[in-house]
């Protein structure tokens, strides 16, 4: 029996934005903000004709679409941050859900989906989130 090929591929974008966590007791109550990096791994278990899973510039704009609607906001006015506390976690999550509905809609679709979403909020500390198969 032969091993199933993955091909795991990653871009990395950054933005900046404020946000409160409401229902925290410290300081990141307060309006606050940070250069959020962002790091989209992809799987794809096939390639292309060219020998790609996905186009790296492609996918890249991709993710810069979703994280350009949170580029220089205040993220607590931005839906679902409205009624979702903007979190890594749930920062991490919706970009997450949202590129899977853009390769689901794109030529890639069911040979390429989203492994997983990290956002840093600096270099010390990230959210990773990603939904077992």
């Amino acid at each position: 029996m032969s091993a199933r090929k993955t091909y795991d591929l990653r871009v990395v974008t950054e933005f900046s934005s404020a946000h409160v966590l409401r229902g925290y007791a410290g300081a990141c109550e307060q309006v606050h903000g940070h250069n959020f990096r962002v790091e989209v791994v992809v799987r794809a278990h096939e390639l292309d004709a060219l020998g790609m899973g996905l186009d790296f510039r492609e996918l890249l704009r991709m993710t810069e679409e979703i994280t350009g609607e949170l580029d220089h906001r205040l993220l607590n006015d931005v839906p679902p941050f409205d009624e979702v506390n903007p979190t890594a976690e749930n920062l991490a999550a919706h970009i997450y859900r949202r590129l899977g509905r853009t390769l689901d809609d794109s030529a890639v679709a069911g040979r390429v989906r989203v492994h997983a979403v990290t956002v840093h909020e600096n270099d010390r500390i990230s959210a990773r989130y990603r939904e077992l198969d």
